[in-house]
């Protein structure tokens, strides 16, 4: 009988491997108990970030099965046809078996059509146009400018500079606009990622139903200021919000103009408040006295026939599974 392949190389090199990704894996397991904002849908503080959270556990836990033949297979062979091992046959003429077929091909074929057909019916219901609840939603514009991010209340008639404020528990449809490059909106723990273009209006429905301090950032490259362009979102108590809009409303700063011409030089959101402030310590401001069709008019800049509303999509429970 022909003497077995020599794996003692591979099985080293095997090991070795292993060992470096074990060496790497306890420091990431340590850091990922590490504080800061929160700043994943694996930490959802809505109703669509927990439905993402749970479709991606469903999706990796079903990708795993794919993987699960290499994963068992590669150390069998490397255990199997070992130097040592005197009844490992070698078989150059071998090249077809209908099981591993199989499961090379056909397991992982199904498994993808599988999950074809679970996304495509119930995701597509959780279209960001959508609303989430039957209840009004309240509006809110943004406006993405280089770099920094304006967010207009329209119905109080306030708005503040790289800060959003939202009531909890309160769904929110967000239109979005950009007076400067493309640019994509995105809070990780409230879930959907959606880009706002000049010219055009981009609507997003969200719910913030746990108190707290949160990320939301500009994840669309848009030039030298890109990693600045980050902005609080504080989910607060319906009064409390109540109070917000309160000290808005008695800010010294309106949003005319005058002061939207500051805001659209690039710069980053501090910068711009320390020039609208005159204080180099300033913090994200707040504008009272905004016009009615401010947004609008922001809009119809680049496109004079755009007519922008805030008309809801049917809505639907979002609910996993």
């Amino acid at each position: 009988m022909p003497r077995p392949i020599q794996t003692t190389s591979a099985l080293r090199q095997g090991l070795h491997a292993l060992r470096l990704t074990l060496t790497m894996a306890v420091p990431l397991c340590l850091l990922a108990g590490c504080q800061t904002d929160h700043i994943s849908f694996l930490d959802p503080a809505g109703p669509i970030a927990a439905l993402q959270r749970y479709w991606f556990g469903l999706l990796v836990g079903g990708l795993t099965l794919v993987i699960l033949p290499v994963l068992i297979g590669v150390p069998f062979c490397l255990w199997h046809y070992r130097a040592s091992n005197s009844k490992a046959t070698f078989r150059p003429d071998w090249d077809f078996a209908l099981p591993l077929e199989f499961l090379v091909w056909g397991f992982p074929a199904i498994v993808v059509i599988a999950f074809s057909l679970l996304v495509w019916g119930p995701e597509r219901r959780y279209s960001p146009d959508r609303a989430i609840h039957d209840e009004p939603a309240m509006t809110i514009d943004v406006v993405a400018l280089n770099w920094k991010w304006l967010f207009i209340y329209p119905d109080a008639h306030v708005a503040s500079l790289d800060h959003l404020v939202l009531p909890q528990g309160r769904e929110v449809v967000f239109r979005l606009t950009s007076d400067a490059t493309m640019q994509s909106f995105l809070i990780p723990s409230l879930g959907s990622q959606i880009y706002a273009m000049a010219g055009m209006v981009t609507r997003l429905h969200l719910l913030a139903d746990r108190p707290g301090r949160y990320l939301g950032e500009n994840t669309q490259f848009n030039g030298m200021g890109f990693q600045d362009q980050k902005f609080a979102v504080d989910v607060v108590a319906p009064d409390h919000f109540e109070q917000w809009l309160s000290q808005a409303r008695a800010s010294a700063l309106h949003l005319d103009s005058a002061t939207y011409a500051l805001l659209r030089r690039q710069e980053n959101g501090r910068q711009s408040a320390q020039t609208l402030m005159h204080d180099p310590r300033a913090a994200t401001p707040s504008f009272s006295e905004v016009p009615v069709h401010f947004f609008h008019d922001i809009v119809s800049r680049y496109d004079p026939s755009m007519t922008v509303t805030s008309e809801p999509i049917t809505s639907v429970p979002h609910t996993p599974g």
